[in-house]
């Protein structure tokens, strides 16, 4: 797919990385999707990485805040969903029970956004685009084209996310071997959401991005041989592609796709 220029409200629109160790995290992940790293100054002792693919941003990475790594947050991937106001978002998200950890503040003239925790813990960011749209590539491999939800809660979650985006929540029939829900925003299949089972271990609520992939066995065999270790391996989901759960050498965790099918 083309550049894009622009992401519709209730779109997500950027993903970035927050790590232990940025240097060790731009040489996994290039190794993995061939990305490019420029490195812009961000204050007095923060350094954000714009992530692009042939010049066109993809994402960000940035190392863990002092503050962050005093309340124990680990490494992870942190999803942006495009808002026409990002201080009304937030006070959405708050009337229908999440809890606004960072209330909207502006991002120099780049945007404006606010950090939201979900009813049952899974946190998220909402972006009010200005000089700044989010993602200028989807599409192509090592791109950014899937969002899932891991929840303990499905049905609360799905109550939450279509009153604070107007998401459409339709049970899938994909042949996952779980109930599997996905997300609609103006009637097309933006991400999913599934419920974290008792055998997955003691997962805290999470949303897990998945990039694509031109050979999914190919690229989670070089994520193990690069420190990565597989959480699932390659395996595939009926009419839709083969995908694994990857955990970086730092403890983010991710997903990879290569797309066969079409999610309907």
């Amino acid at each position: 797919m083309p550049e894009v220029t622009g992401h519709a409200p209730g779109s997500f629109c950027w993903i970035e990385l927050n790590t232990s160790d940025p240097a060790a995290a731009k040489t996994f992940y290039k190794g993995l999707f061939d990305w490019e790293a420029e490195d812009m100054p961000a204050g007095p002792d923060m350094v954000y990485t714009m992530l692009k693919i042939r010049g066109l941003q993809v994402g960000a990475m940035c190392g863990l805040q002092a503050e962050q790594k005093a309340h124990g947050v680990p490494p992870h991937w942190m999803t942006y969903v495009s808002v026409e106001s990002a201080d009304d978002a937030a006070a959405k998200a708050a009337s229908l029970g999440g809890t606004v950890m960072a209330g909207a503040f502006d991002v120099m003239d780049v945007g404006r956004m606010a950090i939201i925790q979900d009813p049952q813990g899974a946190m998220f960011c909402v972006w009010q685009p200005k000089a700044h749209i989010g993602v200028r590539l989807v599409g192509e491999d090592g791109t950014f084209g899937w969002d899932e939800l891991w929840t303990t809660d499905a049905k609360k979650a799905a109550e939450f996310y279509t009153g604070l985006f107007g998401w459409g929540a339709k049970e899938s029939s994909a042949g996952a071997p779980m109930a599997y829900t996905e997300w609609q925003n103006g009637g097309q299949s933006i991400g999913g959401m599934m419920e974290i089972a008792p055998e997955m271990g003691p997962v805290p609520p999470n949303w897990l991005p998945y990039f694509m992939v031109e050979d999914c066995n190919a690229t989670a065999d070089k994520a193990a041989a690069s420190g990565g270790k597989l959480m699932v391996p390659p395996q595939d989901i009926p009419n839709v592609g083969r995908f694994s759960v990857i955990q970086d050498p730092q403890g983010a965790m991710f997903a990879i796709i290569k797309l066969t099918g079409h999610v309907q």
